[in-house]
Formats: C-alpha cells, sequence, structure tokens
C-alpha cells in the first residue's frame, strides 16, 4: 500500500482545513521545504501537494514554493490545485512536478483530462460531498455522482485516482472505505484514499481492505501517527 504525506499550500505556508473550509486553516510550517525534508528523511517517495490558493482562484498561486521543494528534495512530487490548461501542466512539470491532478477541469471537461493523460502523467481529484462530486475548491457541489465520474475513466492512460470524502476531510475519525472502494471498482484505476486518516489502525484497515493508496495529512500535523513506523510496516 502506497502511503504518500501532503502538503497544503495556503499564502506559502504548509497548511490543513477542516472539511476544505478556507477559514479553518491552520499554519503548521511556515517553510513548507521544512516538513518536505522531514517526509523526505522519514522514507517518504512521494510527495502530494494542493495549491489552495490555486484551487479557489482557478490559477496556480504557490509555484515559488513547489519549485523550491522540487530543487531541494529527491521526492516524487505530485501536484494539485487550480491546474485548468496544457500550459500550467507543462510549467510544473519543467518546474520538476512528477504527475499532475486535475479536479475541477477534468470535471467539466473530461476528454481534455483524458487528451493530457496521452502526453503527461496526469492523475485525477476526484473530491465529493454526500457522494457528488465537488470543484473550484471544494466550494461547488454539482449532481454529478462521484462513481458514475469514475466510470468515465476506465479505459484511459490516468496514472491515478485520488479520491477524496470531504466531510471526513481533516476530521481525524477515518477514512472512508466504502467510498474509496466504490470508486475504485468504477474507475478499474489504481485509486489513493484521502481525508479522515486518523492512526496506524486506520492504515491496517485499509490495508486489509485491499486499498491502493493513502494520502496522509493532519493525521502527522497533529502527531497522531508515525509516519516513519508507518512506511516501515506498510512499504
Amino acid at each position: 500500500m502506497q502511503i504518500i504525506p501532503a502538503i497544503d499550500l495556503k499564502d506559502g505556508c504548509a497548511v490543513r482545513l477542516i472539511q476544505g473550509k478556507m477559514e479553518s486553516a491552520k499554519i503548521y510550517y511556515k517553510n513548507p521545504l521544512e516538513v518536505a525534508k522531514i517526509f523526505e528523511e522519514m522514507g517518504a517517495e512521494y510527495l502530494h501537494i494542493v495549491d489552495l490558493d490555486g484551487a479557489f482562484c482557478g490559477k496556480p498561486q504557490n509555484k515559488a514554493v513547489i519549485e523550491n521543494i522540487a530543487q531541494n528534495s529527491t521526492l516524487k512530487i505530485e501536484i494539485g490545485g487550480g491546474i485548468r490548461n496544457e500550459e500550467t501542466i507543462k510549467e510544473y512539470l519543467n518546474l520538476g512536478a512528477n504527475r499532475i491532478i486535475l479536479g475541477s477541469i477534468a470535471l467539466k471537461d473530461p476528454n481534455f483530462a483524458k487528451q493530457m493523460a496521452q502526453k503527461y502523467p496526469i492523475v485525477i481529484g476526484i473530491d465529493a460531498k454526500d457522494g457528488k462530486v465537488a470543484t473550484e475548491g471544494w466550494d461547488k457541489v454539482g449532481r454529478v455522482l462521484a462513481s458514475e465520474f469514475a466510470k468515465e475513466f476506465q479505459n484511459s492512460p490516468i496514472e491515478a485516482i485520488i479520491c477524496t470524502d470531504i466531510s471526513n476531510d481533516g476530521m481525524l475519525n477515518g477514512i472512508n472505505i466504502d467510498f474509496t472502494k466504490e470508486i475504485a471498482q468504477s474507475s478499474g484505476k489504481f485509486t489513493l484514499a484521502s481525508g479522515g486518516l486518523s492512526c496506524l489502525e486506520d492504515l491496517e484497515k485499509l490495508y486489509l481492505s485491499k486499498i491502493d493508496g493513502v494520502i496522509v495529512g493532519k493525521a502527522f500535523y497533529e502527531k497522531k501517527l508515525d509516519l516513519k513506523e508507518a512506511f516501515k510496516k506498510f512499504k
């Protein structure tokens, strides 16, 4: 099971939100490279970065911070938040990102996402509230069912899907395993769970449920999970 630690960026700082609400942002590191180096030393291979400012305004806002991490660590970086066109995809890859997460634009234009996946390493972010896909930094919840949206990518060249149950995100009350399984089954793709991981026991449940991977955020920042131990146990 792949474990990927996360850095959410707001105003250049590493923060965590509760249920995606920007007003709930809590700053953990003013220098995100500092925590990236901690993840690197603990044994992380990948780093999940979300440009929260970019997600809300629709264009990248923390590129300098992301470039700094890419150039000063050995971590493979997947980046999402405000990526709406091919130009931005190319910019991030040139900065040192290893794969690009498409969310809002993938829902609006699935064919664009599939076309980009033919040329670049693309991951689809499916964020849902009450089973329905949310976009624009989780600010808008539409009528599209997450499981139906996941089916769009069954035979596409995307590398993975990251699925987040927004109601769980930042709550430290456990991952929605059934939701994650549903997305994995609907898409047939490598699926990473996100939102709500709280402890080592949660990781064990995910592992036993044959979940492909998981994004770790607040559980690390609030010292609820020993990431070093987790990497040793599940690699």
